[in-house]
C-alpha cells in the first residue's frame, strides 16, 4: 500500500469519458512494485476545458498525465514540447513534466510494439495488411515503417482515405512502402501469408459479432491477426483468424504497455517483464476477467 504523504506525487489521466479507464490499475500497480509514493487518479474533462485542465495541473504540479479520447489531437497545442514521434503520429496521450511545461508524446505506438514483441510477432521485413484508415490506422503505419516493415497493403472501405495515409507514410520514408486498397479488393493481395493489425472499432463490444471482412478467403491470407480492440477479449476479427489456422492477438497488451512506457517516462526506471505480467494480471482482475 502506498503511504500518501508530502511527497506523494500525483498523475492521472485527462479524457471524457474516464469512468472505465483501466489506467489506475496499471499505474498503481507499477508505483507499489517500484516502491514509489506515487498515486494516478482519473480526471474527467469537460469539452472546451482542455486547456484550463492541463494549466491546472501544471499549476498543481502534476508530474505526468496520460490523454485518452477524445483529446489526443488537441492537446498537443497545450504542450511546450513534442516528441518527434508524437509529432509525426498527429496525437499525443502522455504528458511528461519538464521545467518550461509539459512534453507530449506518444506511447500508443511504442506500446503496441513492445506488446507485439511480449507476443514474439515480427514486423521487421514483414508484409503487413492493415484494416482502417483513421487515426489508429495511420499511427500503425508510421509504426510499420518506423520498424522496417517490407511492405504495408492498407484496407479500407473509403479508399481516398487510405490514399491520404499512404501518400502521407511513403512521402516522410521517400519510397513507397504503403499501398492504399478498397476492402472488397482484398482478392487482389499477394497470395501469401502475412501479419493482419485491425484497427478499426468495428467489433468493439456491445458490437461482438460485426467485422470489416467476412469472407473467408481473405483470413487464408492471414498467419497472425492483431486486434487493437480489447473488449471482448476475443473479436469476431480473432475468430475468423484463428478459424483460418492463424493466431490471434487482442489489443490488451498494448494498453498495457503504453501506460509501462508512460511510466517509465515519468519516473526515469525500467520496468521487467516480470513486473509487466504481474500490473497485467492486475488489469485482467480489474475487468473482472
Amino acid at each position: 500500500m502506498v503511504k500518501i504523504d508530502g511527497k506523494t506525487m500525483t498523475c492521472g489521466l485527462l479524457g471524457n469519458p474516464v469512468e472505465h479507464t483501466m489506467s489506475p490499475a496499471i499505474h498503481n500497480t507499477l508505483a507499489e512494485l517500484q516502491g514509489h509514493s506515487l498515486v494516478y487518479v482519473p480526471f474527467l474533462v469537460d469539452h472546451g476545458k482542455l486547456g484550463q485542465a492541463v494549466a491546472g495541473a501544471r499549476a498543481l504540479h502534476i508530474k505526468g498525465l496520460n490523454v485518452t479520447v477524445p483529446y489526443k489531437t488537441e492537446v498537443m497545442q497545450y504542450v511546450k514540447e513534442l516528441d518527434p514521434l508524437a509529432q509525426q503520429i498527429g496525437a499525443v496521450n502522455t504528458l511528461v513534466e519538464t521545467e518550461e511545461g509539459y512534453k507530449g508524446y506518444n506511447t500508443d505506438m511504442p506500446g503496441l510494439y513492445r506488446a507485439m514483441v511480449s507476443e514474439g510477432i515480427r514486423i521487421e521485413e514483414e508484409k503487413v495488411i492493415v484494416l482502417g484508415a483513421g487515426g489508429a490506422a495511420r499511427a500503425v503505419c508510421f509504426l510499420l515503417a518506423f520498424h522496417k516493415a517490407k511492405q504495408v497493403y492498407l484496407l479500407n472501405r473509403t479508399v481516398d482515405k487510405a490514399q491520404k495515409i499512404a501518400e502521407e507514410v511513403n512521402g516522410f520514408l521517400g519510397k513507397e512502402l504503403v499501398v492504399s486498397m478498397a476492402l472488397q479488393d482484398y482478392d487482389r493481395l499477394p497470395d501469401e501469408k502475412m501479419l493482419a493489425i485491425q484497427a478499426t472499432s468495428v467489433g468493439l463490444a456491445p458490437h461482438d459479432d460485426e467485422v470489416v471482412i467476412d469472407e473467408p478467403a481473405f483470413y487464408e491470407k492471414v498467419h497472425t491477426g492483431y486486434d487493437l480492440i480489447y473488449r471482448p477479449l476475443e473479436t469476431k476479427f480473432m475468430k475468423c483468424v484463428k478459424a483460418a489456422g492463424g493466431a490471434a492477438y487482442h489489443g490488451l497488451k498494448m494498453l498495457l504497455y503504453q501506460g509501462i512506457i508512460a511510466y517509465e517516462l515519468w519516473n526515469h526506471v525500467f520496468v521487467s517483464e516480470e513486473q509487466a505480467e504481474v500490473v497485467y494480471e492486475a488489469m485482467k482482475e480489474a475487468m473482472g476477467i
